[in-house]
Order: structure tokens, then sequence, then C-alpha cells
């Protein structure tokens, strides 16, 4: 069972920096998009950051300019590197995959189980 895994996140002062990591658990035959999303209390969520499978990639304004995603492509994992933290960035990380499993299978959407990001001012 093919399930995503996600480190990285804590608490952290306004202006500082965290990195997210998430990879895949179980063998999957190829990733058509890895991402995240985030939650905060109270909001919908929302998009955070995304990165295709042809390494374009696509970012919330609210980001722009201080979160970067990047992608380690032999170990099935996305990286989000977040700098400038501001505490309105506090929320629930969640990493997000369209992933196919097997070859002739179709394309499906995974989810991470969310980790905390905490920005104190």
């Amino acid at each position: 069972q093919v399930q995503l895994v996600e480190s990285g996140g804590g608490l952290v002062q306004a202006g500082g920096s965290l990195r997210l990591s998430c990879t895949t658990s179980g063998i999957i035959f190829s990733i058509n998009s890895m991402g995240w999303y985030r939650q905060a209390p109270g909001k919908q969520r929302e998009l955070v950051a995304t990165i295709i499978s042809g390494g374009s990639t696509n970012y919330a304004d609210s980001v722009k300019g201080r979160f970067t995603i990047s992608r380690d492509i032999a170990n099935n994992t996305v990286h989000l590197q977040m700098n400038s933290l501001k505490p309105e960035d506090t929320a629930v990380y969640y990493c997000n995959a369209f992933l196919r499993v097997r070859a002739t299978g179709g394309v499906y959407n995974y989810w991470g189980q969310g980790t905390q990001v905490t920005v104190s001012s």
C-alpha cells in the first residue's frame, strides 16, 4: 500500500526557516505531481506549492519568494524549503501526490497525514 510520509515540521520564530520533506512508501510506477497544501485552524485547506513531472512549479502568491519546492526523483521525495516564515504561515502542512501505482493502472490522489508548522511572533 502506498503512503506519503512527511517530516520536518516544528516550532520556529518569525523570520526563521524550516524544511519539510515528503517521500512515498511502497512501490509506485510514476509520479504525475507532488506538492504541499496547508490548513490553518478555522480555514479551508489551501495550495502552497506543487511540482509536476516535467519540473514546473506553482506557488501560492502568499509564499512566492519565500518558499521553494524541489524534488529528489531517485527517491520519490519532495522538499519544501520555507524561509522568512511568518506567524500567518502557521498551519498543518499536508503532502499531496498524484501517483500511478502500476503501468496499466490509473492515476490516484494521495495525502500525507500532515505535519504541524508553528511560527511564533
